[in-house]
């Protein structure tokens, strides 16, 4: 289940990471080619199509390897594109450990004592993070996203696991700095983390509650993955059966197309349907 969630949030990154290339490319062919991704509804052509964007990222960074931006997206689209479909496990480790290098060098670069963040004390973290402003948001949700890429596939690694607090603390900043970013992805994530264990194991459903209502809010209800983690991550926490299928429900009568959003909206449809096959179990 944990993988899910976090395979599903990767692939939002995926298709939000694509059109951050666009001020290092050509504008006119990025945004077409970036739109005719996000706007796709086949999922098998956009696996099979985006090595092609890793390979172009990987030329531009031999160009400019230290261009804070560039990093970032780098990160971003090889995080999301391991999670996503790559299920090789050493190949998937690979990857993940490429894009959190990469995202870690992308703040490294361009924020102020930004470097050997996972080394130093999680106070001191803390307080670097509460220094950071609204020009930084993107950054830090770029590092946010793909350090939770590399926990997934370390899962059974504690040191690993040991890191979301660190994870957690940059996606609540971006929300304080920026929660509209990703129509409220850092929301989206920090519902997930808190759903994550039952409050007798440390969780927070109540809080994870609000941050997807507040994701769905910031989305107008368009980012149909956001309803389908509210149900999954916690409807079924919490046992609550009615909420679980009526978000089900608006999921799958939902037009999937939407400008930005088709791609994963079908994602979250095909999701939506094996949950409702397997709620009469599960309830």
């Amino acid at each position: 289940m944990l993988t899910f969630r976090l395979t599903a949030l990767l692939l939002i990154v995926l298709s939000s990471g694509c059109t951050s290339i666009i001020s290092g490319v050509s504008q006119g062919f990025t945004d077409n080619l970036s739109n005719a991704i996000l706007d796709s509804e086949d999922i098998e052509l956009v696996r099979d199509g985006a090595p092609a964007y890793l390979l172009m990222i990987d030329g531009l960074l031999a160009g400019s390897p230290d261009d804070a931006a560039l990093l970032s997206t780098a990160a971003r689209l090889n995080s999301a594109y391991a999670g996503a479909f790559v299920e090789e496990k050493e190949r998937a480790r690979r990857m993940h450990t490429k894009a959190l290098n990469l995202a870690k060098k992308a703040v490294c670069e361009e924020i102020d004592n930004g470097c050997d963040l996972e080394k130093i004390e999680l106070s001191t973290f803390n307080a670097w993070l509460t220094e950071r402003d609204e020009d930084d948001a993107a950054l830090l949700y770029g590092l946010g996203s793909t350090w939770a890429g590399w926990m997934q596939v370390h899962s059974d690694d504690f040191n690993a696991i040991a890191q979301l607090a660190r994870v957690k603390a940059l996606m609540q900043r971006v929300v304080e700095l920026d929660e509209t970013l990703d129509q409220g992805g850092a929301h989206l994530y920090l519902g997930v983390f808190e759903t994550l264990f039952p409050p007798a194991m440390g969780g927070k459903p109540e809080v994870g509650q609000a941050h997807f209502e507040k994701a769905t809010e910031l989305s107008n209800g368009r980012h149909l993955l956001t309803k389908v983690m509210y149900a999954e991550s916690y409807a079924r926490l919490v046992f609550d059966r009615e909420l679980h299928d009526r978000l089900l429900g608006e999921v799958l009568a939902a037009d999937a197309k939407s400008p930005g959003l088709t791609l994963i909206n079908v994602v979250a449809q095909g999701r939506a349907r094996s949950l409702m096959e397997s709620a009469d179990d599960y309830f």
